[in-house]
């Protein structure tokens, strides 16, 4: 996996943001196309946006056609007023949520799920046309073992829970991650 040095990161929060306050103004962004080096490749990519440390939105890109900016950008709007499970974002929510920004490695399909590492993969599982992800960071927020993290995911694909056991097809990811640091008040 590719690493983001500091300013990469703080260009990718910025862009975040930028193009969520560019959207809910009903105004284009800008940031997304000033891209060069690691920023131009192609990766996937997932915004999750936090509000007092809960959830607010979280909707990401496992199939890139663009450039990261412009991938990061889409994913942010997209998590700020598209995530089916919220309500769309105000403006006045705007400074008191953060960002958070997951940028993922090819998938790779899992032949032997003991090379599943709890904390450093992260899980898509597919079977016929249910899918369900999950980042790096959810099974070691909530303490799960690896098969408690597979379950999870066949649950968030909508399938049984015992599907990776049987006919689902898995894949493992990696993901950079980073966020903002707290430089407003998130309350």
């Amino acid at each position: 996996m590719f690493q983001l040095n500091d300013s990469d990161q703080q260009h990718l929060l910025k862009v975040a943001r930028e193009s969520v306050h560019a959207c809910l103004n009903g105004q284009p962004s800008s940031l997304q196309n000033a891209a060069s080096g690691v920023l131009s490749e192609v990766h996937g990519a997932f915004v999750s946006i936090h509000k007092r440390y809960e959830l607010r939105g979280c909707i990401g890109n496992i199939h890139p056609v663009n450039a990261l900016t412009a991938t990061v950008a889409e994913c942010a709007v997209s998590a700020a007023i598209a995530d089916p499970r919220f309500a769309p974002m105000t403006m006045d929510e705007l400074p008191h949520v953060g960002f958070e920004i997951s940028v993922l490695s090819a998938m790779e399909r899992v032949i032997d799920i003991k090379s599943i590492e709890v904390g450093r993969d992260g899980l898509y599982i597919s079977k016929r046309s249910s899918r369900g992800l999950l980042l790096p960071q959810v099974a070691l927020l909530y303490g799960w073992d690896r098969e408690r993290f597979l379950t999870e995911t066949c649950r968030k694909a909508g399938l049984r829970d015992d599907a990776w056991k049987l006919d689902a097809t898995i894949f493992r990811f990696s993901a950079h991650v980073f966020q903002e640091q707290p430089s407003v008040e998130l309350t």
